[in-house]
């Protein structure tokens, strides 16, 4: 069993920048493999996809609204995943989810695993 544990989220101001991290607790060699995404769900709306990589790294996804400001990395060797955001704007303002797979999409249902959640709030 895969447990994902995001940290990194509180308030900050427009045009800031955050860290977002997801530490993988690991009970198999295979969950390394994983491809690993972040979705974020806003007060009042569905939740979206934000970002994703793959297992090596080698490959990243974004979704056009972030493109440019977010970077997403991971550490196979700590098991942890990271969201840097960059000139964040008030509309980033979501609880943010840690999700892995086993291949890369923007589709949740592909995701077997996820986080609790941290929740982002940028002010104007």
């Amino acid at each position: 069993q895969v447990q994902l544990v995001e940290s990194g989220g509180g308030l900050v101001q427009a045009g800031g920048s955050m860290r977002l991290s997801c530490a993988a607790s690991i009970r198999t060699f295979s969950t390394y493999a994983m491809t690993m995404a972040w979705f974020r769900q806003a007060p009042g709306k569905e939740r979206e996809f934000v970002t994703a990589i793959s297992w090596s790294g080698g490959n990243t996804y974004y979704a056009d609204s972030v493109k440019g400001r977010f970077t997403i990395s991971r550490d196979n060797a700590k098991h942890t995943v990271y969201l840097q955001m960059n000139s964040l704007k008030p509309e980033d303002t979501a609880d943010y989810y840690c999700a892995g797979g086993d291949r890369s999409s923007y589709w949740e249902p592909d995701y077997d695993y996820w986080g609790q959640g941290t929740q982002v709030t940028v002010s104007s």
